[in-house]
């Protein structure tokens, strides 16, 4: 319980600076918001440090046990190695030595394996706080981003937790802990040379893969730009292959491809130029220190101011400090890449809900269909850009209202104000001109004064274009209620006249529909679509072109279905077909977000007016223009 109210702490914290873009985040911004995340788990944190610690102490002591093994070997002045009795000395040092290199890989491993929990913990928290505040944020949000693009985001983010843990925790800070026990051992047992020249080259190591891979990320992004336009062009032919076969464009494709396949060879080339001078400078500025280190070392041996065992002990020191170093760069480009990626998923949380809940919202309940009012409602998706003036429509409890017009209206703008995936107003608006927008209410509360969660749960929708999950036809009608038995679920496909449809398939139910419900046909979706309101049962039905592609006889028999699903429902239609909605108790007519006329599809018709040219103009085998 501590662990999770923690987490709401931290999510609170992120998501509690609004704003409408992502605004440039800097590294220790990125660092300070991820530090609470792993601090749920300060236990494993601090003993994954103290493990830590204890690795590094045995890979330092290591080089001291060989020193005193290469000491224990060193026979006496004037006497050989079998007479200086010290034959069996070296036995002990030979164990300690073994078990002190498995010391140090064991330490590692249960660091490893005692952190993990804090690692995925942190990682899965993130990942799911972002994908619930992305299903929070307004239709606005998701219609200017590119869905692809998101869950790249996360995808990335989240591995950036597992990544920086692993290249700080697991290599950096093990790192700096055992260059600094190292050049204190140097320090006290030798002269202060030794120390002063390892920690130059150390600095000048460090500088030179800093500068050089800061150079090298810009030739990369470049080669990562290119591969990624190349992949995209072949995609793109690939998934038009029907197009690119009907204009006989296959050379044409190909010839595009490679040029960009030429130009991703170049960079690529630049890459690995760039990734050989790296190593070449690496290994120069290593070799020299290492020589300059061992010769005076060397002569300090020939002196007699140091033992055999000491150069061992430095040459082993040396070793084991720089062959670290060899990965700096590929250190130093994740952990900046992975700063990178989870800043932007942090962007995310950090992204303003445009459409929330009041902190007095209640839930709404519903004991019959309520009454359904637009009181002057004002709207425009750009601020620029008015969609709806003063629309004024009442949907009388447990009648049907239907709303045509030309395309543009703002027929389906009602749908989506009744949703509540928009608030009425323009983006931008202050809070009196949002006062002064109109309302929209559902048994005489505000839409805007009671939950989200309970004003959708009270309202079903079947829409123009059906989407459907990659999953099978079960699970897609079964998501307009989870919880209905398989009973309810067959009864739902009967009434949208689907069930004969699904059992004559060879896999039945569990038939996969494909990305989109590709796999089936427009009629098809759309009926499970149907299937799928018909199972959530509400009190508020939207039908938005319910039957727009169906053919003639199942649509008269969907039709059938869909006036007894409204029957006793507050529905709002949304046509095109005026021949659907003939016998609704009022038909709306909208016209550039206004409505122009009102009433019964016989007193509209015996008017003349719109909706009787509108009427006129589909009778004869026109479309509404």
């Amino acid at each position: 319980m501590m662990r999770e109210a923690t987490s709401r702490a931290v999510y609170a914290a992120g998501v509690g600076v609004a704003r409408g873009q992502d605004v440039p985040r800097s590294d220790a911004q990125t660092l300070r918001r991820l530090l609470p995340y792993l601090w749920t788990y300060r236990w494993r944190v601090v003993l994954a440090i103290a493990l830590m610690v204890a690795a590094k102490v045995a890979t330092v002591g290591v080089p001291l046990l060989l020193k005193a093994l290469i000491d224990a070997l060193t026979p006496l002045p004037g006497l050989s190695v079998a007479a200086s009795g010290v034959v069996l000395v070296p036995v002990g040092l030979v164990l300690a030595y073994g078990g002190l290199r498995l010391a140090s890989s064991v330490l590692a491993e249960l660091r490893e394996l005692v952190f993990m929990k804090a690692t995925e913990g942190a990682a899965r928290t993130i990942a799911l706080q972002v994908f619930e505040h992305l299903h929070a944020l307004s239709l606005r949000f998701h219609l200017e981003r590119q869905t692809g693009g998101l869950t790249r985001d996360i995808e990335r983010g989240t591995r950036a937790v597992q990544s920086l843990i692993s290249y700080s925790l697991y290599s950096v800070v093990p790192t700096l802990i055992e260059v600094a026990l190292v050049l204190t051992l140097l320090g006290t047992r030798f002269e202060a040379w030794y120390v002063w020249v390892t920690a130059a080259a150390l600095g000048l190591y460090v500088v030179f893969t800093v500068k050089i891979t800061q150079w090298r990320t810009g030739i990369r992004r470049q080669m990562n730009e290119l591969e990624s336009a190349s992949q995209t062009r072949a995609i793109d032919a690939l998934l038009n292959y029907e197009t690119v076969k009907y204009f006989d464009n296959e050379a044409w494709e190909a010839r595009r491809y490679a040029e960009s396949l030429e130009r991703l060879r170049r960079a690529r080339l630049r890459t690995q130029a760039s990734l050989s001078l790296l190593n070449a400078g690496q290994q120069l500025i290593i070799v020299v220190a290492l020589v300059a280190i061992l010769w005076r070392a060397t002569l300090a041996v020939t002196e007699g101011r140091m033992t055999l065992g000491d150069l061992v002990m430095i040459n082993a020191f040396m070793i084991q400090l720089y062959m670290p170093l060899n990965f700096l760069g590929v250190l130093y480009r994740e952990i900046r890449q992975g700063l990178t990626d989870l800043g932007r998923m942090f962007d995310l949380l950090a992204r303003e809900c445009e459409v929330r809940d009041a902190p007095n919202a209640r839930e709404l309940v519903l004991t019959r269909a309520p009454e359904v009012r637009f009181e002057g409602v004002h709207f425009g998706y750009e601020r620029e850009r008015e969609i709806l003036h003063g629309v004024d429509l009442v949907i009388p409890a447990g009648q049907t209202v239907a709303v045509v017009g030309p395309s543009g209206s703002g027929k389906s703008t009602l749908a989506r104000l009744l949703y509540r995936f928009y608030d009425v107003g323009r983006p931008g608006d202050a809070a009196a001109a949002r006062a002064a927008a109109g309302r929209i209410t559902v048994d005489g509360h505000d839409v805007r004064d009671v939950t989200q969660a309970s004003l959708r749960r009270a309202i079903g929708i079947v829409p123009q274009d059906t989407v459907l999950f990659n999953d099978t036809i079960e699970y897609n009608i079964r998501y307009g209620r989870p919880s209905a038995s398989d009973e309810e679920v067959r009864e739902a496909a009967r009434a949208a006249h689907i069930l004969d449809f699904i059992e004559r398939l060879p896999q039945g139910w569990q038939t996969v529909v494909g990305e989109r419900g590709l796999k089936l046909s427009g009629g098809e979706k759309q009926r499970v679509a149907i299937a799928r309101t018909l199972l959530k049962n509400p009190p508020i039905l939207i039908l938005d072109e319910a039957t727009s592609a169906l053919d003639s006889a199942n649509e008269r028999a969907i039709q059938a279905e869909l006036r007894r699903l409204a029957r006793d429902r507050t529905t709002l239609v949304i046509a095109h077909r005026l021949s659907t909605i003939a016998d609704a108790h009022e038909i709306v007519v909208l016209e550039h977000g206004r409505v122009v006329e009102r009433g019964r599809h016989a007193e509209l018709l015996a008017r003349g007016g719109r909706y009787a040219q509108m009427w006129a103009l589909q009778q004869s085998g026109a479309d509404t223009p």
